[in-house]
């Protein structure tokens, strides 16, 4: 059974449509579907910005996803949701877990029952670390099947939320479809993220930072092919099924992302990457690497930035434009990491 058809669907619903990957998902579908009328769904909390949907044509409504009231509503007026609201940040749910059970679990259980009431489609958006992680230098992969082994209560959460959905679908039949995604980066990502950290503090002619010894290894995937890939799953995927997204990208480590990016912005001493090191994050999963195979097979979708270096050079770009967007925040967000040794 397929998931979607884009010409009988008019009104999305897209829940953290004001952070990283979902506003850049609200600007996707509004250039390349123009017919449809979408609605975002944000709390607007340190990582949601209204700025994120400037020029794009949807609306905004600042609510909680776990509001039953709110969320009933919007849901009741759409034809498809596609979920991205969560609390995210590794680093935030080892000083505070609460945010993450309210959000990830609570939210998701929420939404659940409202697509169920009023029989929307729903597609989940969750992410790699649900799996655990992989042995550096190992030839494996995380695929559909991998058992979950979550590391933080960020990635506990996310996996809570996953089996909620295909619970859902089990028990009520409910139309949805999962997909977990390896590290993004990219446009309106948060300057708390590792590579927008680096990035913001070479323009402020800071160091980067690095944790540890940087030997952790990341499958990164550009956000724009991240949510092609999820366009392609409502367009095509198969109710109930879930989807691997990932890039290929999984040969470089944390360093030699730092390294790379100290290059293209010419911090560089004698030839030497321009960064410090801080204290490691605990628990800090090793190595991430997706298998997508099942999403090329069978949905036809493939990554446009396959060069990680290219997508670095643009996003660098991006936020040397863009310094308005991020200088306000990065006192703040330094200072909280310096409380960590970070």
């Amino acid at each position: 059974m397929h998931a979607l058809d884009w010409e009988t669907m008019r009104r999305l619903l897209v829940t953290g449509g004001a952070g990283f990957i979902g506003a850049n998902f609200v600007r996707l579908v509004a250039q390349q579907r123009p017919e449809v009328e979408i609605t975002v769904l944000d709390k607007l909390t340190y990582a949601g910005n209204r700025a994120n949907l400037d020029g794009v044509d949807a609306e905004l409504v600042v609510g909680d996803v776990a509001d039953e009231r709110v969320v009933d509503k919007l849901v009741s007026q759409a034809d498809t949701v596609v979920h991205f609201a969560a609390e995210s940040h590794n680093d935030n749910s080892l000083r505070d877990p609460s945010p993450f059970l309210h959000t990830n679990i609570m939210g998701t259980f929420v939404l659940l029952e409202a697509c169920r009431r009023h029989d929307v489609r729903l597609h989940h958006v969750s992410t790699d670390e649900v799996f655990g992680d992989l042995e550096i230098g190992a030839d494996t992969y995380f695929t559909e099947e991998t058992p979950y082994n979550p590391s933080s209560p960020y990635s506990a959460t996310k996996a809570g939320s996953d089996h909620l959905v295909r619970a859902w679908v089990r028990s009520f039949g409910l139309r949805a479809t999962i997909s977990n995604c390896s590290n993004n980066y990219g446009p309106y990502q948060h300057i708390e993220k590792f590579i927008p950290r680096q990035i913001t503090n070479l323009l402020l002619g800071q160091p980067a930072k690095l944790y540890g010894t940087g030997e952790q290894v990341r499958d990164w995937i550009h956000v724009d092919d991240h949510n092609e890939a999820v366009l392609a799953i409502l367009d095509r995927g198969r109710i109930g099924e879930t989807y691997n997204i990932g890039a290929d990208q999984e040969d470089t480590n944390n360093r030699q992302v730092i390294e790379m990016i100290c290059e293209l912005m010419g911090a560089t001493d004698d030839g030497q990457a321009r960064f410090e090191h801080v204290a490691d994050r605990p628990g800090h999963d090793q190595r991430y690497a997706m298998d997508a195979n099942k999403l090329r097979r069978e949905l036809g979708w493939s990554p446009r930035y396959t060069d990680l270096r290219e997508g670095l050079a643009a996003t660098i770009e991006w936020y040397r434009a863009h310094e308005e967007w991020w200088r306000a925040g990065k006192e703040e967000v330094e200072a909280n990491y310096a409380k960590q040794g970070q």
